[in-house]
């Protein structure tokens, strides 16, 4: 045995987690991006108001005397601390690099610093630590002059991060909170809406189960959305099957115990009749004994007739319900009609001979079809059986086998009394029997004629009934060529 499949588990947790499972990594992805545009927004914002006091404190410087002097009180450093919740550091440097006012200690622009491109200033921006804790410096670069002497000065301001750490971790948490009630939303939307997709294979479910096993009637595909369909019809497909199967398992139980009946009636009769004669008074012991004879004669002839019935009902029954079509559509080979023909014939000699009928052999070619050969020997058989059952004596019978490049026809022909035309479409149902055959064979069962259209019906072929010259009956089954096993439907 192969190895199972995993079992597909819940429909409407796999949409769920489907649906929801991209959707927070999505949303995942979204809240870093935004929370990093959130913080590159604040930085601009917080590197604006750097700029902005860096600035202030350009204007405050000049050349006096030939040297570069810093005029910075100490009330406008508090004024940017107040603007901006953090501790303020500046440094102004002179042309030649001195130290002219601040924080002599303040650290020096990095080298691999490039200039903003955001300003129209010769402005860089750093992070660095100063005094154990990390600041944000803006450096300018300040043109100063005089008549004496011109140069650049660089200004410098640095602020602590709390101002900024404050604001980041507000939209941190801001960012997640908008986020999860989003998702949140998204969730309930999906859940919802698989809710919704699915009740039709709910209302499915339900139709399905309030029907019974007697039940007929189509599941309407119109309950399930399209994509759904198909499998509404394979299912009313299956129904449809199986009902058929259902009728001919009951009808198959009911002709059986029907044809079965009859026999067994029969010996229970005379074994009564002989009761009576051996518990009548001054019974005659000879007609006793001829009565438990015939007995004996009558359970011979119908144990034989029971047996070949059953044999014939058990046949019936596999083709119909595909038992003996599934084995042939697995073992179809190459079978040649005329060499199955030849050896029916064979077997039925001895009898044809002793109702001296003159059977005879015909074909042009081997008559080869794609099939079983056992159940094309059953067919042909059942065909041959027939036609000596009710062929008169010196009668005639011919098997034919025809064969052209579009089918390969099987013929039984013989010399009985035939079946009418208005017959011949209700003699392929079991255990219907023609009105002509009731005088020449009364034990038969009607099954032969139903046993050989299943198997043609397996095979691909075709039955058709027709009159020979002589008023007997002409049986033909065609098979086109190219045909092989089918299973039924």
């Amino acid at each position: 045995m192969g190895a199972t499949s995993k079992t597909p588990g819940s429909l409407r947790g796999q949409l769920l987690r489907w649906l929801l499972g991209p959707m927070l990594a999505l949303v995942a992805l979204n809240t870093i991006f935004v929370y990093r545009n959130a913080l590159d927004a604040a930085d601009v914002a917080y590197d604006r108001s750097l700029l902005a006091s860096t600035r202030a404190l350009a204007e405050r410087v000049s050349i006096v005397g030939g040297k570069v002097v810093a005029d910075v009180p100490y009330v406008a450093l508090d004024s940017f601390e107040t603007d901006t919740m953090g501790r303020i550091y500046y440094k102004v440097s002179g042309i030649r690099g001195e130290t002219v006012s601040g924080y002599g200690d303040l650290p020096a622009v990095p080298a691999n610093v490039p200039r903003s491109e955001t300003y129209p200033a010769l402005v860089r921006f750093y992070h660095a630590n100063y005094n154990g804790q990390p600041v944000r410096i803006a450096a300018l670069l300040q043109p100063v002059y005089d008549d004496s002497m011109r140069g650049i000065a660089l200004i410098q301001v640095g602020e602590t991060l709390e101002a900024r750490r404050t604001l980041s971790n507000q939209i941190l948490f801001d960012t997640l909170t908008w986020q999860a009630l989003l998702l949140l939303a998204l969730a309930l939307l999906v859940w919802f809406a698989v809710q919704l997709v699915l009740q039709p294979l709910m209302q499915l479910k339900n139709a399905v189960e309030a029907g019974s096993i007697n039940d007929s009637a189509d599941v309407d595909p119109a309950l399930v959305h399209k994509e759904v369909r198909p499998l509404v019809a394979a299912m009313n497909h299956s129904r449809a099957r199986l009902q058929l199967l259902i009728k001919s398992q009951r009808r198959f139980i009911a002709d059986a115990s029907h044809q079965l009946r009859t026999p067994l009636t029969v010996l229970k009769t005379q074994a009564e009749l002989a009761l009576r004669e051996c518990d009548r008074a001054g019974s005659d012991p000879e007609q006793t004994r001829a009565a438990v004879r015939q007995i004996v004669q009558s359970m011979a002839a119908t144990t034989d007739s029971t047996v070949n019935l059953a044999n014939r009902l058990l046949t019936l029954a596999r083709i119909e319900h595909g038992g003996d079509a599934e084995g042939a559509a697995a073992l179809a080979a190459p079978v040649s009609l005329r060499d199955v023909a030849r050896q029916v014939g064979l077997e039925l000699a001895m009898a044809a001979v002793a109702k001296q009928i003159d059977m005879s052999l015909d074909a042009n070619g081997p008559g080869m079809v794609d099939g079983q050969a056992l159940l094309l020997h059953e067919m042909i058989a059942n065909l041959a059986d027939n036609a000596l059952r009710y062929t008169p004596l010196g009668g005639s019978l011919a098997l034919t086998v025809v064969e052209d490049e579009r089918a390969v026809v099987l013929e039984v022909s013989d010399s009985g009394p035939g079946i009418a035309v208005a017959e011949r479409e209700r003699v392929f149902a079991p255990f219907y029997r023609a009105a002509a055959t009731l005088e020449r064979n009364p034990g038969g069962a009607g099954l032969g004629l139903a046993i050989v259209h299943d198997i043609a019906t397996v095979h691909g072929a075709t039955v058709t009934l027709g009159d020979t010259p002589g008023g007997g009956l002409l049986v033909a089954v065609r098979f086109a060529v190219g045909t092989a096993v089918k299973m039924p439907a």
